[in-house]
C-alpha cells in the first residue's frame, strides 16, 4: 500500500465518522463500515461482528456500550424509502472488528492501525484529562485550606493551632490519624497526605474545609476549641456521606505523588 492509497483510506475512514452529541462520542455505522472494509455481504460482516462483540465480552466490557443496534431510513433506487437495521459502532468496537476481519484485505490491515492509533490518542488525552483534575482539585484544597488558616489566624488561633485543627479534621474524616494514613501510604519526611490522595478524597477533604471556613465566617467562630469542633463536625459529616455510598475514605488506595503529575503534565505539554 502506497502513500497515496493509504492517504485515500485515511479520508474516506474520517469521513464516515459521526458525532453524537447527547454521549459526546464518536460512532461508525456498520453498514458503512462493511461496504470500507470491502464485504460485499451484510450478513458476513455480521459475522465479524458478532466475533468483536465475544472479544468485547472477553475484556471485560459490555458490548451493550459499543455496538447499538438502531434503525435507518434509505433511499432505495427507486426513490421509495425503507428501513434497515444497521449498528452504531464505537471506536473501540471498530477496532475489535478491524482485528476480527480478513487480515488479507488491505483495508482491514488500514483499519487496524487506524483505529488501534485512534483509540490510544483517545487514552491519552483522557489520561492527561485526568492528571490535569486532579492538579485542579490539589490546588482547590490547598487554597481552602490557606483561607481556613487566614480565618483562623484571624480568630485567636496561631500556626499550631491550626496544624492541630487539620490534624483532628483527618481523624474525624479517615477514622485514624494523619500519621497513620501518611505510615500507610508510605510517606516520607514532610510531605502532606493530600499530596497522595485519590481525587474522590481531596474533594471530600476540599468540601469539609469549605464548609469549616464558611460556618467560621457566617457563625463568627472564634478559638481554637470552637473551630476544631466545626472541622470535626464538617469531616464526620462528609464521612458520613461517604460510608452511605459504601465508600470508606481510608481503605481507597494512595494515588501518584501530585508532584510527579505535575511534572508529567509540564513533559507533555512542552
Amino acid at each position: 500500500m502506497n502513500t497515496n492509497q493509504i492517504a485515500t483510506l485515511k479520508n474516506k475512514f474520517d469521513s464516515l465518522a459521526n458525532f453524537d452529541e447527547t454521549d459526546k462520542i464518536e460512532f461508525w455505522y456498520a453498514r458503512e463500515l462493511q461496504s470500507l472494509l470491502q464485504y460485499t455481504e451484510w450478513r458476513n460482516f455480521l459475522n465479524v461482528i458478532d466475533k468483536a462483540k465475544i472479544a468485547c465480552e472477553n475484556s471485560n466490557t459490555q458490548p451493550k456500550h459499543h455496538f447499538v443496534e438502531v434503525n435507518k431510513m434509505v433511499v432505495l433506487g427507486s426513490g421509495a424509502k425503507r428501513n434497515i437495521d444497521d449498528i452504531k459502532l464505537t471506536r473501540y468496537a471498530c477496532y475489535l472488528i478491524a482485528q476480527n476481519g480478513d487480515p488479507r484485505k488491505e483495508e482491514i490491515a488500514f483499519a487496524q492501525s487506524y483505529f488501534a492509533l485512534q483509540t490510544r490518542k483517545q487514552e491519552l488525552i483522557e489520561e492527561r484529562l485526568t492528571l490535569i483534575k486532579r492538579l485542579e482539585n490539589r490546588e482547590r484544597l490547598r487554597e481552602s485550606e490557606k483561607r481556613l488558616s487566614d480565618n483562623i489566624y484571624q480568630r485567636g488561633v496561631d500556626n499550631s493551632g491550626f496544624g492541630r485543627i487539620r490534624s483532628a479534621g483527618d481523624a474525624a474524616l479517615f477514622g485514624k490519624s494523619t500519621q497513620s494514613m501518611k505510615d500507610s501510604f508510605g510517606i516520607k519526611g514532610t510531605r502532606p497526605l493530600a499530596d497522595f490522595l485519590p481525587n474522590l478524597t481531596i474533594a471530600a477533604k476540599n468540601l469539609a474545609t469549605e464548609m469549616t471556613n464558611y460556618n467560621t465566617e457566617a457563625k463568627d467562630l472564634y478559638g481554637e476549641t470552637k473551630i476544631t469542633t466545626e472541622h470535626v463536625q464538617n469531616n464526620r459529616t462528609i464521612r458520613n456521606m461517604l460510608g452511605d455510598r459504601g465508600i470508606k475514605p481510608e481503605e481507597l488506595p494512595p494515588a501518584e505523588d501530585i508532584k510527579k503529575v505535575e511534572r508529567r503534565v509540564k513533559s507533555a505539554e512542552k
